[in-house]
């Protein structure tokens, strides 16, 4: 297999299915192999579900310095848009890793907690998503929950985007009228009585 061009090869075919889907997701192993790599490589964003669970934060510094080798590297536009927070049971000690994840992501944390659930770990036995196997179970609703709030925080920055790209115009001609002293000065534009 020729080397060329191959941390690309994932990007090549996902933008050629850009225009006919308003999402694509990309599902990868936790090892950061070439096909990770490959996947980064044609993300916009990257969406880290973390177990809630100490060991869980071992290996997140290497995932975070690979999402920075390549956006530095491949993919400049790379971002990290949230942490998912998945098999949560009500434990302290799953209540302390929940607190000490948001504080390592601050902001970034969704509100929406997936929960250890046996219909979740069932439904990949038999081949089914959980959306198929049991769509009314805890977990299927967690995770439609979760991907109401993915959309909602996608919209959100797109609608900030595009607010930047109608005020940056005006920003300009503000700083423009500024930097070129048509502005009057402050001090100089009271009238001494």
């Amino acid at each position: 297999v020729s080397n060329f061009k191959r941390e690309y090869r994932l990007k090549d075919i996902t933008s050629q299915l850009q225009d006919d889907y308003d999402y694509i997701l990309i599902d990868c192993s936790p090892a950061l192999g070439l096909l990770t790599i490959n996947a980064l490589t044609a993300a916009s964003e990257v969406l880290i579900p973390l177990q809630c669970e100490y060991y869980a934060l071992e290996g997140i510094a290497r995932l975070l310095k690979t999402v920075d080798l390549v956006k530095h590297n491949l993919n400049i536009e790379l971002e990290i848009s949230g942490v998912a927070l998945t098999m949560y049971t009500r434990t302290r000690l799953s209540n302390q890793a929940v607190k000490e994840i948001r504080k390592y992501f601050p902001g970034k944390v969704f509100k929406t907690i997936i929960p250890r659930n046996i219909r979740l770990a069932e439904a990949p036995s038999f081949g089914k998503p959980i959306l198929s196997y049991d769509p009314g179970c805890r977990g299927a609703r967690a995770y439609e929950a979760l991907t109401k709030e993915l959309i909602d925080r996608h919209r959100y920055r797109l609608k900030q985007r595009e607010l930047y790209k109608e005020i940056e115009p005006l920003s300009k001609k503000i700083k423009e009228f500024w930097d070129t002293g048509a502005a009057p000065r402050h001090a100089a534009a009271r009238k001494k009585k």
